[in-house]
């Protein structure tokens, strides 16, 4: 059986980070960072959303075959394919609700079936959806794959509750806290399945990035702080690069983290 042949690789190193409140900190920021980043090529540079997907793609497609190609856990690859998936996402999902005249409800279900999929080929292939259990080529490539439809999703959501729920920017981000709060209590305090919160938890984190970019951006009669994309961009990739690099020098320390219980 093809889970059994999966499961019997221990020459195989499970290359991605452990799911710790850093973690959690990372993805916001490179989710964030992606929304503003894929707004900034699309919309203020003016390529467009299906020329910016396609340059975001190249940049996943180069990013991935690193990733999958490397021997150990590298932070900066790591999150470099993240910000990929996220950025191409942006644009992907873009393209889908507005080019191509989808509109969030639709594009969010198409989204939401697609990923659905993702997660059950996946769990049907290789045997378990754990993602501190990949121990497989085959594993890491679904959970990529999963992670680029899942942040693809997150930008549709949160336009959708940004612009058509009438919460706006600022609204739509406060509900979205509200919600992630609500999954870490579960996962520490019920029995709830934690890979089920953790995979909920890292689609939710996609609008909430998405929706703190915007209220970054736009301007201050729709909500927003108004330092536009390019700006917003830069000071993002800054604190995630700072942030990496503290995380990182103090993994090598063997300083104190704390483990979060959705994983």
């Amino acid at each position: 059986m093809s889970t059994t042949l999966e499961r019997s690789q221990p020459d195989f190193i499970n290359k991605l980070p452990a799911i710790t409140a850093a973690f959690w900190l990372m993805k916001i920021t490179a989710t964030t960072l992606g929304e503003t980043g894929g707004d900034w090529l699309s919309m203020t540079m003016n390529v467009g959303y299906l020329v910016s997907t396609l340059v975001f793609f190249a940049i996943f497609a180069v990013a991935l075959a690193a990733q999958l190609m490397s021997k150990k856990h590298h932070p900066y690859l790591y999150w470099t394919v993240i910000i990929a998936t996220s950025t191409a996402g942006t644009t992907m999902s873009d393209y889908m609700d507005r080019t191509l005249g989808l509109g969030y409800t639709k594009g969010a279900a198409i989204l939401v079936t697609i990923l659905l999929c993702l997660l059950a080929a996946w769990r049907f292939t290789v045997g378990n959806l754990n993602v501190n259990d990949v121990r497989s080529r085959k594993a890491e490539l679904f959970y990529w794959i999963t992670i680029l439809f899942s942040n693809t999703l997150g930008t549709a959501l949160g336009d959708f509750l940004a612009d058509d729920s009438g919460l706006g920017f600022f609204g739509s981000w406060l509900l979205i806290s509200g919600i992630l709060g609500a999954i870490l209590a579960a996962a520490r305090f019920t029995k709830l399945n934690k890979v089920f919160l953790f995979w909920v938890a890292f689609v939710l984190t996609r609008p909430f990035g998405a929706t703190f970019g915007d209220v970054l951006t736009k301007t201050a009669d729709k909500g927003g702080l108004d330092l536009g994309t390019g700006y917003s961009s830069l000071i993002l990739l800054a604190i995630l690069v700072l942030t990496i690099q503290w995380f990182h020098k103090c993994g090598s320390r063997n300083c104190r983290t704390v483990k979060t219980s959705a994983t």
